[in-house]
């Protein structure tokens, strides 16, 4: 019986290995991911985190059939977007089409590919952008047709927004758009090719109205000196300081704009925009919604984040999509970073060419170019916790939240966000000494400066009476002591 005690252990070993790994679950499949998952601290060191999502399952083309016909592989598709039907419609660019999936993306429920135009039967020519209002018309950007396709869910043509006329446009302006949004009031917002003055907005009519949201170009005092020191010849060689082009754009409930576009300083690559086109977005304690902070000596930063798409998800929070190392940025209404997760490269949940970003039902979906795939991410405990957290923070209830952080907490300690929003909660409360106790482990230095003044109030309040009779008490003795000192100084001289 001896010789089975090796192979006994060895058995033991094996399930509690197997135990062990179901009891730490999540925490195995993060360590697993092919990239990092990380925030920023105060100091904007790197701070590695438990992953708020991961990779799923990759949808293409190959995997559906319609009308008991192969779809095919979908070519270098650019934007997708969700109907409140719940139908997601992906502009396959490249197959000149616009694929409608159902709301669990587990079959084809329809395929646009050509639509009657006044008798005629008409197509697209790498259709860019899609997106869907309120009143369920499809918006399909059809940018080598220099023009904007509105159509009914059946396919019923509704009309053509094409060759925009106004003054502000140049002679010779080729309408090519790239990216489309519509509003609650129907207002179709464009993101065209080499418009530099900023969103085209057109009426419901599809007349041309005007841009919205027009990015400043600041020049320094720097380039400004040179510039006037400068050469004709060498002024002519100098760069031309354009306003930067959008990117992505999306459209919160309130009506509120959300538009990506590529920041050459890393700072701001996202912008909110009212219904006068100002920005009031909120930046966060680090003061950047642009993604990955400029971190000197570090081997992985390669120049700033460029996002190429925005997705307005719920509660304040939005994503932000990063071309350039393919990942993406989550961000509360404050402006803080709530998690990074993605990456470049050919394993599962990483990316080669990603072009569009959506919250789908729950999930996380990121639309690959090149490989003309649909890239589904799943919510973790840590994730759903933070988004739970974030979402009753945004609706006031702060001292709800406070179970939801701590629990954030005991998966990351050093969460940063967590300590403030549990700090927030002690000062609604008035629980001045807890609050700062959080704050200051949030390093969330203006409500600690809140907390701080207002519990000195309170202690100055409340010790008021020992403070005024402390005064009157000190007053008095040194009326005492200079009469004291006077009778002692008319004594000696007699």
């Amino acid at each position: 019986m001896k010789r089975f005690k090796p192979l006994s252990r060895i058995i033991s070993l094996c399930m509690a290995a197997a135990v062990l790994s179901l009891s730490i679950g999540e925490e195995v499949h993060a360590t697993s991911l092919p990239y990092d998952t990380y925030n920023y601290d105060y100091r904007e060191y790197i701070h590695y985190t438990p992953a708020a999502y991961v990779p799923s399952t990759e949808i293409g083309g190959e995997n559906f059939t319609y009308n008991g016909e192969p779809v095919g592989r979908f070519l270098t598709p650019q934007d997708l977007c969700q109907a409140d039907d719940g139908d997601i419609y992906v502009a396959d660019t490249g197959n000149n089409r616009i694929v409608v999936l159902d709301s669990s993306m587990s079959k084809v429920v329809n395929i646009i590919t050509t639509f009657d135009n006044e008798g005629t039967e008409d197509s697209f020519n790498q259709p860019y952008g899609v997106c869907v209002s309120e009143n369920g018309q499809i918006y399909i950007a059809d940018s080598q047709n220099h023009r904007v396709v509105v159509l009914e869910k059946d396919g019923t043509l509704v009309k053509i927004v094409a060759n925009p006329q106004s003054e502000s446009l140049d002679d010779g302006y080729v309408f090519t758009p790239l990216k489309v949004a519509v509003d609650y009031a129907d207002r179709i917002y464009v993101i065209a090719q080499n418009m530099f003055e900023g969103i085209m907005v057109f009426e419901n009519d599809g007349k041309f109205a005007s841009f919205f949201g027009t990015i400043k170009v600041e020049i320094s005092l720097w380039d400004k000196f040179w510039k006037r020191l400068a050469t004709k010849e060498e002024r002519t060689q100098q760069q031309l300081y354009i306003p930067t082009e959008f990117t992505g754009i999306d459209i919160d409930p309130e009506g509120f704009v959300y538009a990506s576009n590529i920041d050459a300083t890393g700072v701001q690559g996202v912008r909110r925009l009212n219904p006068r086109g100002e920005d009031v977005i909120k930046k966060g304690e680090n003061k950047n919604v642009g993604g990955d902070l400029q971190i000197s000596g570090s081997s992985d930063y390669s120049g700033p984040s460029q996002f190429t798409d925005v997705a307005y998800r719920s509660n304040g929070i939005y994503s932000c999509l990063d071309r350039r190392r393919g990942r993406i940025f989550s961000y509360d209404h404050e402006g803080n970073l709530l998690y990074v997760f993605g990456g470049l490269g050919t394993q599962m949940g990483t990316f080669q060419l990603p072009v569009a970003v959506e919250d789908i039902g729950g999930r996380i979906v990121v639309l690959d170019a090149t490989k003309a795939a649909i890239i589904c991410f799943e919510v973790t405990e840590y994730g759903r916790l933070i988004n739970e957290a974030v979402a009753l923070r945004f609706d006031g209830d702060e001292a709800e939240a406070v179970g939801l952080w701590e629990r954030v907490l005991e998966l990351d300690e050093n969460n940063e966000l967590a300590n403030t929003g549990i700090g927030k909660a002690y000062l609604t409360a008035g629980d001045y000494v807890q609050a700062m106790k959080y704050l200051k482990l949030g390093m969330n230095r203006d409500y600690y400066s809140i907390a701080y003044r207002r519990y000195r109030n309170e202690m100055l309040t409340k010790n008021a009476s020992y403070f005024l009779t402390g005064i009157l008490i000190l007053i008095v003795a040194i009326i005492v002591i200079k009469k004291v000192v006077k009778k002692k100084k008319k004594g000696g001289a007699a």
